[in-house]
């Protein structure tokens, strides 16, 4: 018995070694050790606040820009405005801080839309999804803080993420859930603090996160493998308002390039011809049967494989356990005849 059970220990060893350590979490820069790029970034002092014009950026609709913050829509009704980078982006890898702030005097539940955060291959095109265009090509990181859809166990203002090759339609009776690859619910409405959100994209991980409890902390949001994004898109910011409304400000957007391998492969891609895609093990269309709109995971990660083998190994050594107690004392009875 000692025999058996110190082969299962071996076997149980070499397994966890196959499946390898758990990735480590994607850890957000501090602004500091990385390099921003202020091609890409709006930051205070904003050249050309109470213009028509801003060098490296250009707004629409109702934007205003003044000397403390970029307010997309004011707190009136059928509003919307954008503001939009002129420069193409051309990294790889990059992390987009968004310092922002949505109020108004509207109180729970009555307030909306919400604010929308774009890296597309079109830009300055107006459009129903939150002052913006539908069928998009890139990435959209909403900040959706009314809940059209009557039914949802969501919790509100909710925070999501979408990838479109232009194929998708954002359905805002269902708050896009449907198209929805992951997402959280944050309480970013009406704070007497600075409220935060990163958003990272390297070696196709797709990585939200916030600070917005005045916590100086980031908090995970969402973090998806298999994202594919091509490089020349172009980053900008809209809010829309309907029935409802708020004041959706932009305080800065600041991109920095973060310096990572990539394997020697990649050199031979033409990143800009590539199309916006995700790697998921199931589409997100394959949700609609979800009554909640519940958070969708990703793709088995190396941690969610290592976990299914650890449970399957205690399992087998729990059960060969027991088995050979078991046939211990059927052998002991035995004697007992003899």
């Amino acid at each position: 018995m000692a025999a058996g059970a110190g082969g299962l220990v071996a076997a149980a060893a070499v397994l966890l070694a196959l499946a390898g350590p758990r990735p480590a979490p994607a850890e957000l820069t501090d602004g500091n050790s990385e390099h921003l790029k202020r091609e890409h970034s709006l930051m205070k002092p904003y050249q050309g606040a109470g213009s028509a014009a801003m060098p490296l950026w250009d707004f629409q609709g109702s934007t205003m820009v003044t000397s403390q913050y970029v307010r997309l829509t004011p707190d009136e009704r059928s509003r919307e405005g954008s503001i939009w980078n002129r420069v193409p982006c051309f990294l790889k890898d990059w992390e987009l801080h968004v310092h922002f702030k949505i109020h108004g005097a509207g109180k729970k539940n009555l307030h909306g839309d919400g604010l929308a955060l774009w890296y597309t291959q079109d830009r300055l095109t107006p459009g129903p999804v939150f002052g913006s265009k539908d069928n998009f090509h890139g990435l959209a990181i909403f900040l959706d803080t009314y809940p059209n859809d009557e039914a949802t166990e969501r919790v509100f203002p909710y925070i999501s993420a979408m990838v479109n090759n232009g194929s998708l339609t954002y359905d805002h009776s269902k708050d896009g859930r449907w198209t929805e690859l992951a997402g959280c619910s944050a309480d970013l409405r009406n704070q007497n603090h600075d409220t935060f959100l990163a958003v990272r994209y390297s070696r196709g991980r797709l990585t939200v996160m916030t600070d917005v409890e005045d916590k100086n902390e980031w908090k995970n949001c969402i973090d998806i493998a298999g994202v594919q994004l091509p490089t020349g898109y172009f980053f900008g910011a809209s809010a829309g308002t309907g029935d409802l409304s708020d004041n959706h400000d932009i305080i800065s957007m600041k991109l920095f390039q973060l310096m990572v391998e990539h394997p020697v492969e990649d050199d031979t891609v033409d990143w800009t011809k590539i199309e916006p895609r995700v790697s998921l093990l199931k589409s997100p269309k394959d949700n609609v049967d979800d009554p909640t709109g519940n958070f969708r995971s990703g793709p088995l990660t190396g941690w969610k494989v290592f976990l299914l083998l650890l449970c399957a190994l205690l399992g087998i050594i729990v059960c060969a356990v027991v088995g050979a107690v078991v046939f211990q004392k059927r052998q002991e009875r035995n004697k007992r005849f003899y």
